[in-house]
């Protein structure tokens, strides 16, 4: 009978973890400049590599929480990048791409909270002051979906502007968008973060990592925009615990930048 190989885990002292994240940060980083800079193929190999070595370290290397947590929160963005750019996209209608795509990212959230046990009321998915962090997400929404819209000027969703058009692009935004991104880089990502290394690190990181994933728009300005929206939306998710605020927040803006903001300044040219 065959006995199992047990292989000697790695011995992991603080310095070492920081060196293993920030190696993993700058790996995320150069997969994603490739993959929107240079060639789209390559960067969905190096995203294949990446989940695979970082899944190897995970079972392999001996990590201890919670910088193992960090790890395996982490590992889904190379995953996001892999799964959402290598699938046979070209067979749906360009208006059910969007939510297809962040179907996909959605999947891969709940399936690592529910992995991992993670509870949902404790990741601020709760009704508590809901109607006050709406109205923040709201009035915060707005001007920087119409910031974000000077720096980018992306065509408008649709050709004409409708309600019924408008009100898909919110329901898009709010419940595929923001939540799949809110979910992912602040409910996450940022709070592993924070059980690691502390608040401060944790709001730079999952800010730098959020910046990092906009690199597709290749516009300079758009990163330091995405890195400050990041930092907004990081704050107010530690200083509320709730996921409401920046949910509407990001689909607010989001929908302020393709769905209002084309339709405002065509009208007044």
């Amino acid at each position: 009978m065959l006995k199992r190989i047990r292989l000697p885990a790695l011995v992991w002292g603080k310095p070492s973890v920081i060196a293993l994240i920030g190696s993993l940060i700058v790996a995320i980083s150069v997969t994603e400049w490739i993959f929107a800079y240079r060639s789209a193929a390559y960067g969905i190999i190096l995203s294949l590599f990446l989940t695979v070595a970082i899944y190897l370290v995970v079972v392999l290397g001996g990590l201890k929480s919670p910088y193992l947590e960090c790890v395996e929160s982490m590992v889904l963005i190379p995953l996001y990048i892999l799964f959402t750019s290598s699938l046979p996209w070209f067979f749906l209608q360009q208006n059910l791409l969007l939510p297809a795509v962040y179907s996909l990212i959605l999947a891969l959230c709940f399936w690592h909270i529910y992995e991992k046990n993670i509870s949902l009321t404790g990741m601020g998915f709760h009704w508590k002051k809901w109607g006050k962090y709406t109205l923040w997400g709201i009035l915060l929404g707005m001007p920087l979906g119409s910031i974000e819209y000077l720096i980018l000027r992306p065509a408008p969703s649709a050709l004409s502007f409708q309600v019924s058009y408008l009100l898909r692009d919110l329901f898009y935004m709010l419940f595929f968008v923001g939540l799949a991104e809110e979910l992912l880089f602040r409910g996450l990502i940022q709070t592993d973060l924070k059980r690691a290394f502390g608040w401060r690190w944790s709001l730079f990181l999952q800010s730098f990592l959020f910046m990092v994933m906009h690199l597709t728009w290749r516009s300079v300005p758009e990163l330091f925009f995405v890195f400050g929206a990041a930092v907004v939306l990081g704050v107010m998710y530690e200083k509320t615990k709730s996921m409401v605020g920046i949910i509407v927040l990001h689909g607010v803006g989001n929908t302020f930048l393709v769905g209002i903001m084309p339709y405002v300044l065509k009208l007044s040219s």
